[in-house]
């Protein structure tokens, strides 16, 4: 895990979100938030679009890419238990269905679009992870 803020590399990531959000959106009319993607590729199953599929897929590959050309991107470990991790994914989509969006959906694409329900979710997100941070770690 990168530990090190590089505003470089930190530009660059965010460009390409941007990039890869408005793409999705002027070309397929669709908003970004991945655990709405996520949710839909196991409720259309059978709809004939792919496309949610084909995106988890390339956000797939991109980890297994910045494994196979870049481990060093991946340095350092986590020191939390499996079971707290499974835990904290489960708040995690708890959290992302109450809140109807996940912080890609509304943080990225919502906020940009000057949603107010996307700013008091990414408000409410930010202030349960400082919490989280602070009695975790």
């Amino acid at each position: 895990m990168v530990t090190e803020f590089t505003p470089v590399s930190a530009a660059i990531g965010g460009a390409l979100i941007g990039i890869a959000c408005t793409l999705l959106l002027v070309l397929y009319g669709k908003i970004a938030g991945i655990s709405g993607i996520v949710k839909s590729v196991f409720a259309k199953a059978n709809s004939g679009s792919r496309w949610q599929l084909y995106f988890i897929l390339g956000l797939l590959l991109a980890g297994v890419a910045v494994r196979v050309f870049a481990p060093s991107l991946l340095e350092g470990e986590l020191q939390l238990s499996p079971w707290l991790i499974i835990v904290a994914g489960l708040l995690v989509g708890v959290g992302t269905t109450l809140a109807n969006g996940c912080t890609s959906g509304h943080g990225v694409c919502g906020m940009s679009r000057f949603s107010t329900r996307s700013w008091v979710a990414m408000c409410t997100f930010m202030l349960v992870a400082i919490i989280t941070a602070n009695l975790v770690g």
